[in-house]
């Protein structure tokens, strides 16, 4: 490989705030659930006896095991590295009690906190055991393998609810493990940071510190953007340039390149909306989105694709021109040209490579990917837990710069609670926001208990939301917007996976993350909506958490092949919608999505292309994000010649698509959202006009990919930034005008 290697340098710790107060569960249905937890993931022992503390196999089981492990381990990982990581379970780690009592306590909607309760005290009672599990007796208090049947049996239930709980519970409690585990990361021989690049350093950062008081704090300026992310970070390099006075609102804190990558633990904290996922209101669908300094181009995976011609031409016969014009395309090439997109200095990983040559070998179509990465050659696999070379040319490294040179002011820690509106004119005119202010502590971290809060007042002539598609449409609910179409239209991109175990080692998560597609089946309707194949971020912490589990020994064996996978995922332009909705309870993100059989009979096509490329590229075997469907093992007597028409491989095919993609046994993961806001030609629907102005309002626009008139069928970022170029510049130019006519009247 021709990237050079250096010295791994650990980056600064982040320590997190403070676990919520109170427990979340009782006594009893923290035992109930820390048992389900050890046997998800089980100290195994070879022992003819049940035991309430590890999973009991047959010493030739144990043996086999320790052997498979054993391929995967590295030379200079400690000898007894396989026996620890066998005799490691869950719920014996130190933090991951803490980390479920902050995923419940901070990031769980109170209806499905309420449901697992229900489900965990059901467990410790005897009619409600002989219901779910058959038997009398308390979860707890049997032996591992029978939990482990008692699970096995749930997610083959004519019971969706039971169905969903064997999806959902494996899902926390390996991700919660494999993020807290003391021997995975010697099994698979995965570093803290990456080993390739170097450190780099971020800008100098300086942030508004509010004193304390009781009154709100009153700053006034021309324009406010709510948010650093992708739409925000170009308005403020845009509009600060244009001698405007800016200043940029935001939620999240920065963190610099010192900190990053964080850890998987860290950075779902920090960087992550909702602790790293969100879920469905029917969890069918797990959301990823940035909620960090610079939002979603923090822990994006550097693909910069532009806007498709024919999605141009569906927005321009929406009654947008501007989509199909020479202005679009230069804003497209302005916010490139910023970043230094382009594909000279990519080096693929196996997990790309392998779609290149794989689609070669079938036929299909395929192409480099453009990175944001300024003319670098960037061989970083971890950077969506932020890219400590600071080589990603996003919000953070570039456009949020620029605008601090020209005078933008920036506020961290700030919740925006709603727009300030006036009558002016006989319109409602945004003037300003107000929100909570909530410092750092006193060692200029957030972990400390010396944070204050404050309310602020914002006045501005300008309000720009860019609160990302999950929070611009709340925003504008809760500033008193009424217009039904808020917060519809919900386009998700959603995504499902296939793990393909080569024979050779080549550590996935080393690498770009994203640096090939292939767009075969992206046009199966002739309209445009189909699904792209692309490779996916394979740090462990997110890969393994969308495997079905079958098994505690299953699991650990599975989880050891992790440096010879490649993961790859079909990413649907979906044409059906939903929509997100502020909790009745407390006001946070509700999402309504489920992915229609319209979008899903397009996924799986993409699947089965999938299993094909992997097959051709000589997997041994194939795991798919689907519980109703076995792994696929190639045989050893398999005839190259045939090829993909080889009859066992033919027959899994044949048997993925008897199945379907059926709920819930398909896991479905969506890190693009777009659409909660749609850009329109007329008000009935849409939320902003083609100027990016909200409806029915003065002074107000929305500049995110919640905008977009429907799925943009690639990577958002691009198309994001290039409309919100073309927002921003047209209110500089609204301003300059006031401005002028202001001073005429004067004179």
């Amino acid at each position: 490989m021709a990237s050079t290697q250096l010295t791994l340098i650990a980056p600064l710790d982040s320590p997190l705030p403070p676990v919520p107060e109170g427990d979340v569960l009782t006594e009893s249905q923290w035992t109930t659930l820390l048992a389900i937890a050890d046997t998800i993931v089980p100290a195994v022992e070879a022992s003819s006896s049940p035991s309430l503390k590890s999973l009991s196999v047959q010493s030739s089981e144990y043996t086999n095991a320790v052997q498979q492990i054993q391929k995967a381990v590295p030379a200079d990982a400690p000898s007894d590295a396989v026996q620890k990581y066998l005799a490691e379970r869950a719920g014996s780690l130190p933090r991951f009690k803490e980390l479920i009592q902050r995923q419940f306590g901070d990031y769980m909607r109170e209806d499905a906190l309420k449901g697992i309760r229900v489900i965990l005290s059901t467990l410790d009672t005897r009619a409600g055991c002989l219901l779910l599990t058959g038997y009398s007796t308390s979860f707890y208090n049997q032996p591992v393998n029978i939990r482990q049947q008692i699970i096995q049996n749930w997610s083959q239930s004519y019971l969706p609810p039971l169905r969903q709980l064997a999806k959902i519970l494996p899902a926390l409690c390996v991700s919660t493990y494999v993020k807290q585990s003391a021997t995975i990361n010697s099994v698979l021989g995965f570093p803290r940071a990456p080993i390739h690049g170097k450190p780099g350093k971020t800008f100098d950062y300086s942030f508004l510190q509010i004193p304390p008081g009781e009154d709100p704090e009153v700053i006034e300026t021309d324009v406010v953007i709510v948010g650093s992310g992708c739409g925000g970070g170009v308005c403020a390099k845009n509009l600060a340039e244009a001698g405007l006075r800016v200043i940029v609102a935001e939620r999240a804190y920065h963190f610099g390149a010192e900190h990053l990558p964080m850890s998987s633990t860290d950075a779902g904290i920090h960087l992550f909306h909702s602790g790293g996922v969100d879920i469905s209101d029917d969890n069918s669908v797990s959301f990823v989105a940035g909620q960090a300094w610079g939002g979603g181009g923090t822990i994006n995976w550097s693909a910069s694709l532009q806007t498709q011609g024919f999605v141009r031409q569906e927005w321009a016969d929406e009654g947008l021109p501007f989509f199909t014009s020479s202005d679009f395309q230069n804003c497209l090439d302005r916010v490139c040209h910023h970043m230094g997109v382009s594909t000279k200095h990519i080096e693929h990983n196996d997990n790309n490579r392998f779609i290149l040559e794989g689609a070669r070998k079938l036929g299909y179509s395929a192409k480099e990917v453009p990175q944001n990465t300024g003319g670098n050659k960037h061989y970083c696999g971890y950077c969506t837990n932020g890219c400590g070379a600071a080589e990603k040319q996003g919000p953070v490294v570039s456009w949020l710069p620029d605008a601090a040179n020209a005078g933008a002011e920036f506020i961290e820690g700030f919740e925006a609670e709603k727009v300030l509106f006036d009558s002016i004119k006989g319109r409602q005119t945004a003037t300003g926001l107000q929100g909570t202010w909530t410092s750092r502590d006193q060692h200029g971290g957030v972990s400390g208990s010396t944070r204050t809060k404050r309310k602020v007042m914002i006045k501005s002539k300008r309000v720009i939301v860019s609160c990302g598609t999950l929070h611009s449409p709340l925003l504008l609910l809760r500033s008193g917007l009424t217009n039904p179409q808020i917060g519809r239209n919900l386009h998700v991109h959603p995504a499902t996976a296939v793990g393909g175990v080569f024979s050779h080692t080549h550590n996935p998560w080393e690498g770009g993350i994203l640096t090939t597609m292939s767009d075969e089946f992206s046009n199966q309707d002739t309209r445009g909506h189909g699904a792209k194949i692309c490779a996916m971020t394979m740090l462990p912490a997110m890969f393994l958490p969308f495997q079905p589990w079958r098994g505690g020994l299953d699991f650990k064996i599975m989880a050891s092949k992790m440096p010879r996978v490649c993961g790859h995922v079909a990413v649907v332009r979906d044409r059906d919608t939903g929509r997100v909705y502020p909790d009745p309870v407390d006001g946070r993100c509700r999402i309504a999505y489920t992915p229609s059989a319209f979008d899903r009979r397009h996924a799986l096509e993409c699947l089965m292309g999938i299993c094909k490329m992997q097959y051709v590229m000589g997997a041994e075997e194939m795991w798919l994000s689907k519980s109703d469907i076995l792994p696929f093992s190639r045989k050893a007597s398999a005839s190259e010649e045939e090829g993909v028409n080889e009859p066992s491989f033919q027959e899994w095919l044949r048997e993925i698509r008897r199945k379907g993609m059926n709920q819930p046994e398909t896991s479905w993961g969506s890190a693009h959202q777009m659409g909660t806001c749609r850009m329109s030609s007329v008000e009935k629907k849409g939320v902003v006009d083609p100027s990016g102005k909200v409806w029915g309002t003065e002074g107000l626009y929305v500049a995110d990919a919640s905008v977009f008139p429907s799925a943009s069928g690639v990577n958002p970022m691009i198309t994001n930034m290039a409309i919100s170029d073309m927002i921003s510049r047209g209110i500089a130019r609204g301003l300059r005008v006031e401005e002028r006519r202001e001073e005429g009247a004067r004179l």
